[in-house]
């Protein structure tokens, strides 16, 4: 079907996404015509100009008639009328209605060159005087520096939010920038990645080997590594990635590094005990995370190098009294476990579920109170924080709370100038450690203090760069206590049994239920095999809206039931389970639009990036409670707190009927349910298994395809991390 033409003026805005720029307005296509309803993307328009629309005619079943826009452009109006409505929309701070209106009545077809050109003569309209002149000035030429930029812009393929954050960047500047040197852009504006500046500067006829272009490239091809993980690449490994996306020789980028190194933009470590070490052997860092890796190894030599401010305690007779207080005799590695955190400054604890961790922690945490030592625990999650505190019986809190991050400052409060009033840390779930923020946990603890990490490292690795809990256990500098014995429950729990079984290599399936009608209330864990991708869907929706309710009727599905999925595409994957659920849970309610569909009151909802200003952080959990279509907000519960969010924050949201597995590390629900197919074969991995399965609290149904169960189990190849960690701790001797 060919594309219809359409030009007219744009009468009224009713409804416009800041986020994505998704327009709904009236729009009137010559003199005398009727108003007609059009809507899509219509980035920087404004009432009154002139748009040249493409697109089809469509039938809105409420609405009527629309016009849906596939493309535009635009100018600016040159009609009397239509430059009234454009200066009178709001556009120009200073100039509401009746200053358009007697600006336009003194200028007439002639007021955007005035504007532009003659600003000063604006002084003889009634009532405008030369500070206003100076406001409107300025703002006209920011408004119109944000047009030609965005029309330069578009021939690229640079989106509309990045075009906004280049104007706020650069102001006026932001087109000479991007033309002269538009790998800057890359470099200082978040969002702003190097494949688009490069698009640009290659389109303007940068040379595809100029260095700046090949400086931004290494920069990138380092930043993109980190996201896989790494904190550190052989210098051969990371020429080699390089020279394949930048089609560019390696002799070229072995010459760029020598340079970014020279200037400290890069960072390169010599193998240790070679003095003549071999050409690409060297590994190359950021030096932000040669950094991080560096301030982690001070403190390991520190703690070691202090004594311990603990008062006086008799480990033995503190064991025994322990196990008297809960009750309960420790195993061996349970005794031994308490025993090393109270004689060695900085220990690791480390074991799957069921195996102890909870009782040793109780135990510690008593002894520590009896003895009136000050006692912090921390958790990387909001949830991790408070089962921490429920097991233990004491205080627990976030490691961003713990360290207090100001906003206005752009780093946390406390640190190694400012240490933790503490004797004793104990942080869990210590896996989900990224570099950076392990860096700043531990500057924070006092010399003489304790650090107990405790952590599960069969589980997946942090979502940030590092491997730090395994790389610390690997330096055998650190007393690390495993427990590899299953106590809980006697070892009859179906959760915590499987779990091992994956972990020992077992692919065979837990109890298979053919149908959800034969799923029993008292089983905690069950495989129920679905044909295809949407034959899962539709069992996971039917189980979460009709059948795990029936089953155990004390569940509210929104809140207790988690859907865990290992990919974010897909027919079973985050986003279409995440709009089917919601369907199913929460349709039939009004909401507010977002880039990706719309958020209703009742909504599960995740954040998404860190915000300091609201104290939220990756991977906290809410609800919407109310949403204003009119002034583009919503707000949501999180932790029993109401926050607002504006429509530019909604982008930090996403809805959470469904996540990833990854996104659940650290945390427990009371019902975990996990679609896992062939499809999905590209995160199918021991750890992810595990990892989704551990999530469960009281029951978990697994749904798919039993080959995916069996290639999970079977595929123990994670990807190494690339670190510098263990090399910077042994060099400190």
């Amino acid at each position: 079907m060919s594309a219809e033409q359409l030009t007219g003026v744009l009468e009224r805005i009713i409804f416009s996404n800041d986020e994505n720029h998704y327009t709904i307005a009236e729009f009137r296509a010559g003199d005398g015509a009727e108003k007609t309803t059009i809507v899509g993307t219509l980035p920087g328009v404004q009432c009154g100009e002139t748009l040249h629309l493409e697109g089809q005619w469509t039938h809105h079943s409420q609405h009527g008639a629309q016009f849906k826009i596939a493309g535009f452009r635009s100018t600016l109006p040159s009609t009397v009328y239509g430059i009234r409505k454009y200066l009178g929309s709001g556009l120009v701070p200073g100039i509401g209605k009746v200053y358009a209106n007697k600006i336009v009545d003194v200028f007439g077809t002639d007021t955007f060159r005035v504007l532009t050109e003659e600003s000063a003569r604006l002084r003889t309209v009634p009532g405008i005087g030369k500070k206003r002149v100076a406001g409107i000035k300025a703002a006209w030429d920011e408004q119109r520096a944000f047009r030609e930029l965005y029309i330069f812009l578009q021939t690229y393929g640079v989106t509309n939010s990045q075009c906004v954050k280049l104007n706020k960047a650069y102001g006026a500047e932001a087109q000479k920038i991007v033309q002269t040197e538009p790998y800057r852009a890359a470099r200082e504006i978040d969002g702003i990645g190097f494949k688009t500046a490069d698009r640009i500067a290659i389109n303007l006829g940068f040379a595809n080997d100029a260095p700046p272009r090949l400086d931004a490239g290494l920069i990138y091809a380092l930043e993109t590594l980190q996201e896989e993980g790494h904190t550190a690449i052989r210098e051969a490994d990371l020429i080699a990635h390089a020279a394949e996306m930048l089609e560019t020789t390696k002799d070229r980028l072995e010459a760029r590094i020598a340079a970014l190194i020279d200037s400290f933009a890069l960072v390169r470590h010599w193998p240790a005990q070679e003095a003549d070490p071999l050409p690409g052997s060297g590994f190359i860092q950021l030096p932000i995370l040669n950094r991080a890796e560096e301030k982690i190894a001070r403190v390991v030599q520190r703690l070691e190098a202090v004594p311990s401010g603990l008062p006086p305690i008799k480990i033995e007779a503190a064991i025994t009294w322990a196990q008297e207080k809960a009750s309960i005799e420790f195993a061996a590695k349970q005794a031994e476990g308490v025993r090393t955190a109270l004689a060695t400054k900085m220990s690791i604890l480390t074991g799957g579920p069921g195996t102890g961790k909870t009782t040793i922690l109780r135990a510690l945490v008593d002894i520590l109170r009896a003895k009136k030592v000050r006692v912090h625990l921390a958790a990387p999650t909001g949830r991790a924080a408070q089962r921490l505190a429920e097991t233990t019986g004491g205080f627990a809190s976030t490691i961003h709370r713990l360290l207090k991050f100001d906003p206005s400052k752009g780093h946390f409060t406390t640190n190694e100038d400012h240490p933790l009033a503490t004797d004793f840390l104990v942080v869990d779930e210590a896996s989900m450690l990224d570099t950076r923020l392990a860096s700043a946990l531990l500057q924070a603890v006092p010399s003489s203090a304790h650090l107990l990490l405790v952590g599960d490292t069969d589980q997946l690795p942090s979502v940030g760069a590092g491997n730090v809990l395994q790389d610390l256990i690997a330096t055998q500098r650190i007393a690390v206590t495993r427990l590899d014995v299953i106590h809980r429950q006697k070892g009859q729990s179906g959760i915590v049994t499987t779990a091992h079984a994956i972990n020992g290599g077992d692919p065979t399936l837990p109890p298979t239920v053919p149908e959800l009608a034969a799923l029993q209330a008292w089983s905690d864990l069950n495989f129920i095999p679905a044909t295809d991708q949407q034959d899962c869907v539709n069992k996971v929706l039917t189980l979460c809206r009709e059948t795990l309710p029936k089953l155990h009727p004390w569940i509210k599905p929104s809140q207790d039931i988690q859907v865990l999925a290992p990919m974010h595409r897909g027919t079973a994957g985050v986003a279409n389970l995440n709009a089917s659920l919601q369907e199913a849970l929460n349709g039939g309610r009004q909401g507010i639009k977002f880039a990706a569909g719309e958020f209703r009151p009742g909504d599960k909802i995740i954040q998404l990036r860190n915000n300091y200003d609201k104290n939220l952080f990756n991977g906290d959990i809410g609800v919407v409670v109310s949403t204003d279509g009119i002034n583009g907000t919503l707000t949501a519960n999180f932790d029993k707190e109401e926050h607002t969010f504006e429509r530019t924050e909604f982008g930090d949201l996403g809805l959470a009927y469904t996540i990833s597995i990854h996104k659940s590390q650290g945390s427990e629900y009371p019902i975990v349910v996990i679609p896992l197919l062939k499809a999905h074969f590209m995160m199918l991995q021991r750890n992810l298994l595990y990892t989704a399965i551990t999530r469960g609290k009281k029951k978990v149904y697994l749904v798919g395809e039993p080959a995916a169960y069996g290639m999970a189990v079977r595929n123990h190849e994670a990807k190494v991390r690339s670190t510098h960690l263990k090399q910077k701790i042994a060099a400190l001797q």
